[in-house]
């Protein structure tokens, strides 16, 4: 018999009192008792399994050249870069990626492996740099390595309301002026460290192809 004061049982008998299958919480089968966690609903696990292709769908709807499975790392990396700054006042580095993901999900933009050299992914038949222009850039510019292999150039705006839009342009587009000579820094991911290369800068949003 149980003690009449919750008082005075100990955590270890609550814990032993509950581990006990009986009719209260279990189904007698095959002469065992089953607990009820155990026991699957079919009809749940056809609802829940309904619920994901509704929102498979409403992704492929909303984004129809994105791989679903890229969608909510964007919009985690979004929410998170947002979140950190209102909070801190600070921002985190990976506006980059936001970018990126930006370019795979609305153009459907297949990624390059991290520091790949030339571009940063493919569009068809088409070589794509993608460029961000971040919540701190208060000028909006951005430049480009001319010493790149890229056909297309992809150039993503995150405002300070951390909305993101993005316009694609052929490099024949780029401005026409004399590309200035730039020493690429010392850091990772630089493919040459330390090396002169031209760049052309980028000012705004400039006409999509």
């Amino acid at each position: 018999m149980f003690p009449t004061s919750l008082d005075t049982v100990s955590k270890e008998e609550i814990e032993v009192t509950m581990d006990v299958l009986g009719p209260d919480n279990a189904f007698w089968i095959d002469g065992e008792w089953l607990a009820w966690d155990s026991i699957i609903d079919p009809e749940e696990t056809k609802y829940s399994r309904l619920a994901e292709l509704e929102r498979e769908a409403e992704l492929r709807l909303k984004y129809p050249n994105a791989d679903p499975t890229l969608v909510p790392y964007f919009q985690d990396l979004l929410t998170l870069a947002e979140a950190y700054f209102c909070d801190t006042g600070q921002h985190l580095n990976v506006y980059g990626d936001i970018g990126e993901l930006f370019g795979a999900i609305m153009y459907g933009i297949k990624l390059h492996k991290n520091y790949a050299q030339g571009s940063d992914g493919r569009f068809g038949n088409d070589f794509v740099e993608i460029k961000t222009i971040s919540p701190t850039n208060s000028k909006e510019k951005t430049s480009v390595r001319l010493d790149r292999h890229f056909s297309k150039l992809l150039i993503v705006k995150i405002d300070d309301n951390f909305e993101v839009s993005g316009r694609l342009v052929k490099r024949a587009n780029l401005p026409k002026r004399e590309a200035l000579l730039h020493k690429a820094s010392d850091v990772r991911g630089s493919p040459f460290p330390g090396r002169i290369h031209p760049t052309v800068s980028v000012t705004g949003m400039p006409s999509a192809v």
